[in-house]
């Protein structure tokens, strides 16, 4: 599944090209992805400005003054900028047509979403998949203080915490191991059990691994590929995720793989207390 370096990736990539751009058509292609599309959709987008880009979490936001239209990539999708001419092919779900080009969504597993919030219902945050999502992981609002502070009473693990999003949101599996592992903490440690000063180590972890998997242009995931048709490559800087029985990098022992929540959990025994 995209994670947050990916869709901020695909975020970068889609904004040059829509922001400040009139929608001149809309393409609608089966009935919907994991919900049904939104009812007179190109009607409501029609002839209308793209305002600005957003994402909140793994939803990409493209606002409009009257609204907002909601995306999420679900488990394999991607958004691509094609020529107008670009035929569709079979798992093209949605264009989004801006004069001589088009921002298409392409999602296999059809798990992805594309919502609309007017402007009428509200501020977007009051959205139903936005309103209980934590704070943002790169914002100012993040820090070892609010990790400490909304973890005394948590007594699950503290990488499922990480993965709930309540607290912090869009720390997905593969950033959540990596996260854990530069800060030498056991991803079965229950989160109340962590001090201040290793959540210091965990904030810093978490803001300085996104950081960088955005700039290499995210992970290789499944068939991940921004909106510029590439794919990223901090794949190649893991040290412990999908390295299960290989070296670790730090000690040389072997990688252990184990299942949290259904998720698969990388991490090094000795390096991680």
């Amino acid at each position: 599944m995209p994670e947050l370096p990916e869709v901020e990736v695909t975020r970068r990539g889609i904004a040059p090209h829509l922001e400040g751009r009139i929608v001149t058509a809309v393409a609608l292609r089966h009935s919907g992805l994991r919900w049904p599309f939104p009812a007179d959709l190109t009607q409501r987008l029609s002839g209308r400005t793209i305002r600005s880009t957003g994402r909140r979490g793994k939803y990409l936001l493209i606002r409009f003054d009257h609204g907002t239209l909601i995306v999420h990539l679900g488990m394999s999708g991607h958004l691509r900028i094609l020529p107008l001419s670009a035929p569709p092919q079979k798992h093209d779900h949605f264009d989004l047509v801006i004069g001589s080009r088009l921002m298409r969504l392409t999602d296999p597993r059809r798990f992805g979403a594309v919502l609309w919030h007017g402007q009428e219902e509200g501020a977007i945050d009051e959205h139903s998949l936005l309103r209980g999502l934590g704070v943002e992981p790169l914002e100012d609002l993040f820090s070892a203080q609010l990790l400490y502070r909304n973890t005394r009473n948590r007594t699950a693990a503290i990488k499922q915490v990480l993965l709930a999003g309540d607290i912090v949101v869009g720390v997905g599996n593969i950033y959540a191991s990596e996260s854990l592992f530069e800060a030498r903490i056991n991803p079965n440690t229950p989160a109340h059990r962590i001090g201040l000063v290793r959540y210091e180590k965990l904030a810093q972890a978490i803001r300085r691994i996104l950081a960088a998997a955005i700039e290499q242009g995210g992970s290789t995931l499944r068939d991940f590929i921004g909106a510029d048709g590439q794919s990223g490559y901090f794949q190649q800087s893991y040290f412990v995720y999908d390295r299960a029985g290989q070296p670790c990098r730090i000690c040389g022992a072997a990688v252990r793989q184990i299942r949290q929540g259904q998720r698969s959990t990388f991490y090094c025994v000795n390096c991680q207390k």
